[in-house]
């Protein structure tokens, strides 16, 4: 049972808003006139990957070097790795979000990460829970999970066929269908590194602690090692294609002023959703991370497919093609509600 403290609605009234943030922050490339993906990319992720939390690493975190220092080898290394797993899958995010528009690629992305980011701790940390409720909780969701998957590859592949005139910003180009759906379902596996990067930064946050740090800024002391090793793949491949493209100049063209604060438009959004959805979970009480958690992803999942809808990503599908689309979101919600409620076992 969901214990309500004082502040619980307003945490969770908070998460649904970062929720909504999250889902939009791919929204500002869409208003892009002059740069390419690979110039928005870069700056959204030198802002909100790199500058932003080192930013506040070093402003919350007494003696933020020391830290470092004072951490063994192994107790930095781990972070680093799965913090460079995740980044590999943000660029295939990215990705995802140009070929697929940004209803599917959240649904898809957002349902496998829920899960696996659930499955691979357990395994690693506490495999004997696997055959008990919450890991049988955990088990249901994937068949649940599997028949969304198959409702979104329906409809995209309709949707697909049926836009016969396609609109390069409002709609993802054809022929991209298959191979974005493949990325969308590597991210969604890889990109619970990030959880993973956080799960095994446990001597970095008691050595934040011990150099005087909160209980909830001792957690900025991780950002920059995972976020930092993960900017680190988004910043490679979008520097390749900027020499691959030739676009590198378009940095200093006219109107560039307004397409970086597109760019940095992104990066504020998705890095306030991850500050504020963090606070948050503080206020929801012992159950933040479970309850909070999957009202974070249900927000994701159900907000990017309105903006989707909005933005004119299915324009042009029938009736049936958005049956299928609204069949997987209620498939893909449900996975997520009971991988989450399982939580509440542990």
């Amino acid at each position: 049972m969901v214990k309500m403290n004082n502040h619980f609605w307003f945490g969770m009234s908070v998460i649904l808003i970062s929720g909504a943030m999250n889902a939009g922050f791919a929204l500002p490339m869409k208003h892009s006139r002059t740069w390419k993906w690979e110039n928005l990319w870069l700056v959204f992720s030198v802002v909100g990957i790199f500058v932003v939390p080192w930013a506040l690493a070093l402003a919350r975190v007494p003696g933020l070097l020391q830290v470092y220092a004072g951490v063994t080898p192994r107790g930095l290394f781990l972070p680093l790795v799965f913090g460079l797993l995740w980044g590999f899958a943000q660029v295939t995010f990215g990705i995802s979000l140009r070929m697929v528009g940004v209803a599917l690629t959240f649904a898809v992305v957002s349902g496998l990460a829920s899960l696996s980011g659930s499955l691979v701790p357990m395994l690693a940390f506490h495999p004997e829970e696997l055959f008990r409720p919450r890991g049988l909780m955990l088990l249901l969701s994937i068949p649940v999970l599997i028949v969304g998957l198959v409702f979104y590859a329906i409809a995209g592949r309709r949707r697909e066929k049926e836009q016969a005139i396609p609109d390069m910003v409002s709609s993802p180009p054809q022929n991209s269908f298959a191979t974005g759906l493949a990325l969308c379902l590597f991210t969604g596996i890889f990109g619970s590194s990030y959880n993973l990067g956080f799960a095994f930064a446990g001597d970095v946050i008691r050595a934040s602690l011990r150099h005087g740090a909160g209980s909830l800024t001792s957690t900025y002391a991780v950002w920059p090692l995972v976020l930092g090793a993960g900017f680190i793949p988004n910043l490679v491949y979008c520097v390749y294609l900027l020499v691959k493209n030739r676009t590198a100049s378009l940095f200093t063209r006219g109107g560039w002023p307004r397409e970086a604060a597109l760019g940095v438009a992104m990066g504020l959004l998705w890095i306030t959703s991850v500050l504020s959805y963090g606070i948050a979970t503080t206020f929801v009480g012992a159950d933040g991370t479970s309850i909070g958690y999957m009202m974070f992803v249900a927000g994701s999942i159900l907000f990017a497919n309105a903006f989707g809808l909005m933005s004119g990503e299915w324009k042009g599908s029938s009736r049936r093609t958005r049956t299928f689309l609204f069949a997987a979101v209620a498939f893909i919600l449900a996975a997520v509600v009971v991988v989450n409620l399982g939580g509440l076992f542990g």
